[in-house]
Protein backbone atom coordinates (compact mmCIF):
# COMPACT_ATOMS: atom_id res chain seq x y z
CA UNK A 1 0.00 0.00 0.00
CA UNK A 2 2.06 2.97 1.26
CA UNK A 3 5.78 2.36 1.76
CA UNK A 4 7.12 5.94 1.67
CA UNK A 5 5.22 8.86 3.20
CA UNK A 6 6.39 12.43 2.64
CA UNK A 7 5.65 15.01 5.33
CA UNK A 8 6.70 18.54 4.32
CA UNK A 9 7.18 20.81 7.32
CA UNK A 10 7.45 24.51 8.05
CA UNK A 11 7.64 23.84 11.82
CA UNK A 12 4.06 25.07 12.33
CA UNK A 13 1.49 23.35 14.50
CA UNK A 14 -0.22 22.28 11.27
CA UNK A 15 2.94 20.43 10.19
CA UNK A 16 3.21 18.79 13.60
CA UNK A 17 -0.37 17.50 13.27
CA UNK A 18 0.48 16.12 9.84
CA UNK A 19 3.53 14.34 11.26
CA UNK A 20 1.46 12.79 14.06
CA UNK A 21 -1.05 11.48 11.49
CA UNK A 22 1.81 10.15 9.34
CA UNK A 23 3.34 8.32 12.30
CA UNK A 24 0.00 6.69 13.14
CA UNK A 25 -0.44 5.54 9.56
CA UNK A 26 3.19 4.48 9.14
CA UNK A 27 2.93 2.26 12.23
CA UNK A 28 -0.13 0.55 10.77
CA UNK A 29 1.23 -0.06 7.26
CA UNK A 30 4.94 -0.36 8.18
CA UNK A 31 5.95 2.64 6.08
CA UNK A 32 8.95 4.96 6.21
CA UNK A 33 8.47 8.71 6.67
CA UNK A 34 10.48 11.39 4.96
CA UNK A 35 10.29 14.66 6.89
CA UNK A 36 11.15 17.44 4.45
CA UNK A 37 11.85 21.10 5.05
CA UNK A 38 12.30 23.35 2.04
CA UNK A 39 14.49 26.35 2.76
CA UNK A 40 14.45 29.29 0.42
CA UNK A 41 17.48 30.30 -1.56
CA UNK A 42 18.96 33.64 -0.45
CA UNK A 43 17.53 35.29 -3.57
CA UNK A 44 14.02 33.97 -2.90
CA UNK A 45 14.34 34.92 0.77
CA UNK A 46 14.79 38.57 -0.20
CA UNK A 47 12.41 38.42 -3.16
CA UNK A 48 15.15 39.30 -5.65
CA UNK A 49 15.34 42.84 -4.31
CA UNK A 50 18.12 44.90 -2.86
CA UNK A 51 18.82 43.69 0.65
CA UNK A 52 20.42 46.96 1.81
CA UNK A 53 23.72 45.26 2.58
CA UNK A 54 22.18 42.51 4.71
CA UNK A 55 23.39 39.11 3.63
CA UNK A 56 21.82 35.78 4.40
CA UNK A 57 23.88 32.78 3.33
CA UNK A 58 22.56 29.43 2.20
CA UNK A 59 24.24 27.89 5.26
CA UNK A 60 22.21 30.16 7.54
CA UNK A 61 18.99 29.21 5.75
CA UNK A 62 19.92 25.51 5.99
CA UNK A 63 20.59 25.91 9.72
CA UNK A 64 17.12 27.35 10.16
CA UNK A 65 15.88 24.30 8.25
CA UNK A 66 17.57 22.02 10.79
CA UNK A 67 15.84 23.96 13.56
CA UNK A 68 12.50 23.58 11.76
CA UNK A 69 12.94 19.80 11.56
CA UNK A 70 13.83 19.59 15.24
CA UNK A 71 10.92 21.87 16.22
CA UNK A 72 8.53 19.65 14.27
CA UNK A 73 9.81 16.51 16.04
CA UNK A 74 9.94 18.00 19.54
CA UNK A 75 7.61 16.17 21.92
CA UNK A 76 6.44 13.63 19.33
CA UNK A 77 7.25 9.96 19.92
CA UNK A 78 8.72 8.77 16.65
CA UNK A 79 10.62 5.78 17.99
CA UNK A 80 8.31 3.23 16.37
CA UNK A 81 8.87 4.36 12.76
CA UNK A 82 11.80 5.23 10.52
CA UNK A 83 11.97 8.97 9.86
CA UNK A 84 14.43 10.27 7.31
CA UNK A 85 15.06 14.02 7.71
CA UNK A 86 15.86 16.05 4.64
CA UNK A 87 16.45 19.73 3.81
CA UNK A 88 16.24 21.02 0.25
CA UNK A 89 16.46 24.53 -1.15
CA UNK A 90 14.07 26.11 -3.61
CA UNK A 91 10.40 26.86 -4.03
CA UNK A 92 8.36 24.58 -1.71
CA UNK A 93 5.83 23.37 -4.31
CA UNK A 94 8.50 22.57 -6.90
CA UNK A 95 10.75 20.78 -4.41
CA UNK A 96 7.87 18.74 -2.95
CA UNK A 97 6.70 17.66 -6.43
CA UNK A 98 10.28 16.74 -7.42
CA UNK A 99 10.66 14.76 -4.21
CA UNK A 100 7.46 12.81 -4.95
CA UNK A 101 8.70 11.93 -8.42
CA UNK A 102 12.37 11.23 -7.64
CA UNK A 103 12.08 9.44 -4.29
CA UNK A 104 9.19 7.07 -4.99
CA UNK A 105 6.79 8.71 -2.57
CA UNK A 106 3.45 6.85 -2.23
CA UNK A 107 1.60 9.38 -0.07
CA UNK A 108 2.01 13.00 1.01
CA UNK A 109 0.61 14.10 4.36
CA UNK A 110 0.81 17.82 4.93
CA UNK A 111 -0.72 20.46 7.11
CA UNK A 112 -2.85 23.29 5.87
CA UNK A 113 -3.03 26.74 7.39
CA UNK A 114 -6.64 26.89 6.18
CA UNK A 115 -6.50 30.20 4.33
CA UNK A 116 -9.37 29.24 2.02
CA UNK A 117 -9.58 29.51 -1.76
CA UNK A 118 -9.41 33.31 -2.09
CA UNK A 119 -6.78 34.11 0.53
CA UNK A 120 -4.87 30.94 -0.39
CA UNK A 121 -4.65 31.99 -4.01
CA UNK A 122 -3.39 35.44 -3.01
CA UNK A 123 -0.92 34.22 -0.39
CA UNK A 124 0.06 31.11 -2.37
CA UNK A 125 -1.09 27.97 -0.61
CA UNK A 126 1.55 25.26 -0.92
CA UNK A 127 -0.88 22.52 0.11
CA UNK A 128 -3.42 23.53 -2.54
CA UNK A 129 -0.82 23.51 -5.30
CA UNK A 130 0.67 20.18 -4.24
CA UNK A 131 -2.81 18.67 -4.05
CA UNK A 132 -3.56 19.81 -7.61
CA UNK A 133 -0.28 18.67 -9.17
CA UNK A 134 0.89 15.58 -7.26
CA UNK A 135 0.77 12.22 -8.98
CA UNK A 136 0.16 10.37 -5.71
CA UNK A 137 -2.49 10.67 -2.98
CA UNK A 138 -2.24 13.77 -0.79
CA UNK A 139 -3.78 13.93 2.67
CA UNK A 140 -4.32 17.44 4.01
CA UNK A 141 -4.49 17.77 7.81
CA UNK A 142 -6.20 20.88 9.21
Amino acid sequence: MFKRILVPTDASEFSRRALKAAIDLAQTVKAEIELLHVSYTPQAFWGYTISYGITVTQDQLDQSGELALEATLTGIDSSTVVIKKKIESGHPVTVILDEIKNEGIDLVIMGSHGYGPITGSVLGSVSQRVLQRANCPVLIIK
